[in-house]
C-alpha cells in the first residue's frame, strides 16, 4: 500500500522524486531539497527523465536515489511521497495525475499547464479525504520575509486601503532564446511573457492584494517571430477597488520585476529581477504619518529570501501535518486564470470578468483561444 502524507511521521523521512532532470531541477529543487535534509528527515529516492543519461548523471551529482525513465515504474517501485516537477508544461497534467493517484503530493514547476481545463483535471485528481494527496505550483516569491511582512501590513490596513498598483516583468530574450524549438509555441511553452515569466510577479499581486473582478488587455508580437505574444499590457480592477497595470515583456533590454502598490498612508514598492530580499522593499509614507508608525511598517524582521527552499519548506510541513498547502487547489488557479484572462481580454478587446472562463469558453481548453491571427496554424484550420 502507498504511504500517504497523513501517515508521514515527523521522524520517518520524506521520500522525494524528481521528474525532470533539467537546469530547473539542477539549480533550484536540488539545492533547496539538500539544505532541508540538513534539518529534517528528507531522502531523494528517485529522478526520472526521458533521457536516460540525464537522470543517471543527475543521480550520480546528488549522491542518492535511482534513476528512471519511466515515471510510472518509478511511481510503483519507489512509491514517493512528494514528486518535484521540472518538466516542459505540456507534460504536466499527466505527470502530476499519474503522481497524485499513486499517492505522492506534486509540486509543480510554473507555468502550471497549458489551460485551465488541465488544471481542473488536476484538481480532480487530487485526493478528497484528509491528507490529499495535493499539488502545488512553484511561486517561490509569495514567499520570504518581505512579501510575509507586506502581505501581513495590507491585510490589517496598517497604511490605509489599497488604492493603485502596478505590476511590472520587463525582460530581455533575443532570438537565440526563441530558437529553442519549443519556445515561443502555444502547445509547448504554455504562452509567451505573460505564462512564462510574468506569472511569478503577476501571482505576487494576487496575494497581495487578493481576488480581481476586471480585466482589459493588449498584447503584440513587437520582435520575436513567435506564435505567442512577446508583450502584454493590462488593466485591472480588484475586488477590492484597487486599480492595477500590469505589464509584461521579453524586449526590454534594462531587465526589472517590480511592484507597486499606493495605499492612502504610504506606497510600498518591490524592485528586483528573478528573487527579493528585505533590502528590494521600500515603503514611502504620506505627508504627516508619524515617524514610530512608518519605522515598524518599515521592520521586516529576520531576512528570509524568496526562494523554492522558502517555499518547499513549508509545503513539508504541511504534507507531515496533511494540510492543503498554499498555492493548490483554488489558490494555485488563482494566477493561470488571471493569465487566460489577459489573453481573452487581449485577443477579444472586450472585458473579461472574474470567474466568466469555464467550461465551453474557447479559452478555458486553450489560452490562445483559437483567436485568428495568435492560434496555431493547424488548430485555425481544424476549427
Amino acid at each position: 500500500m502507498f504511504v500517504t502524507p497523513s501517515q508521514a511521521s515527523p521522524r520517518r523521512p520524506i521520500r522525494v522524486a524528481i521528474v525532470g532532470t533539467g537546469a530547473i531541477a539542477r539549480v533550484s529543487h536540488l539545492p533547496a531539497l539538500r539544505a532541508l535534509a540538513a534539518e529534517q528527515p528528507l531522502e531523494i529516492v528517485a529522478a526520472v527523465d526521458v533521457d536516460a543519461a540525464s537522470a543517471k548523471a543527475f543521480c550520480a551529482d546528488a549522491g542518492t536515489g535511482r534513476p528512471y525513465t519511466d515515471l510510472g515504474l518509478m511511481l510503483a517501485e519507489e512509491r514517493p511521497d512528494l514528486v518535484t516537477l521540472g518538466t516542459p508544461p505540456r507534460f504536466h497534467r499527466d505527470q502530476t495525475v499519474a503522481a497524485l493517484r499513486a499517492g505522492a503530493w506534486v509540486w509543480c514547476e510554473k507555468p502550471p499547464c497549458p489551460s485551465l481545463e488541465d488544471f481542473d483535471a488536476i484538481e480532480a485528481a487530487e485526493g478528497t479525504g484528509p491528507g490529499g494527496p495535493y499539488a502545488a505550483i512553484v511561486f517561490q516569491h509569495r514567499f520570504g520575509s518581505g512579501s510575509d511582512h507586506v502581505r501581513a501590513l495590507l491585510a490589517e490596513q496598517a497604511m490605509g486601503r489599497p488604492l493603485v498598483a502596478h505590476c511590472q516583468t520587463t525582460w530581455y530574450r533575443d532570438q537565440a532564446y526563441y530558437s529553442v524549438p519549443w519556445r515561443g509555441r502555444w502547445s509547448t511553452e504554455g504562452g509567451g511573457p505573460a505564462m512564462g515569466h510574468g506569472i511569478h510577479q503577476m501571482d505576487l499581486l494576487l496575494d497581495l492584494l487578493g481576488p480581481w473582478s476586471e480585466i482589459r488587455a493588449m498584447a503584440g508580437r513587437l520582435v520575436h517571430d513567435v506564435e505567442t505574444e512577446d508583450v502584454s499590457t493590462a488593466l485591472v480592477r480588484f475586488e477590492n477597488g484597487t486599480m492595477a497595470t500590469i505589464v509584461n515583456s521579453v524586449v526590454s533590454p534594462d531587465e526589472v520585476s517590480r511592484i507597486r502598490i499606493d495605499c492612502e498612508r504610504a506606497t510600498v514598492e518591490l524592485t528586483h529581477l528573478y528573487g527579493h530580499r528585505n533590502a528590494d522593499w521600500r515603503i514611502t509614507p504620506a505627508p504627516g504619518v508619524p515617524a514610530g508608525q512608518v519605522a515598524e511598517w518599515r521592520n521586516f524582521g529576520v531576512d528570509v529570501p524568496s526562494s523554492h527552499e522558502a517555499q518547499l519548506r513549508g509545503l513539508l510541513r504541511d504534507l507531515r501535518s496533511g494540510r492543503r498547502p498554499r498555492s493548490s487547489g483554488a489558490d494555485g488557479r488563482t494566477s493561470l486564470e488571471l493569465v487566460a484572462a489577459l489573453y481573452k481580454a487581449a485577443f477579444t478587446g472586450n472585458t473579461v470578468r472574474a470567474g466568466e472562463i469555464g467550461p465551453g469558453d474557447p479559452y478555458y481548453s486553450a489560452l490562445h483561444g483559437n483567436a485568428p491571427g495568435w492560434a496555431p496554424e493547424r488548430t485555425e484550420a481544424s476549427a
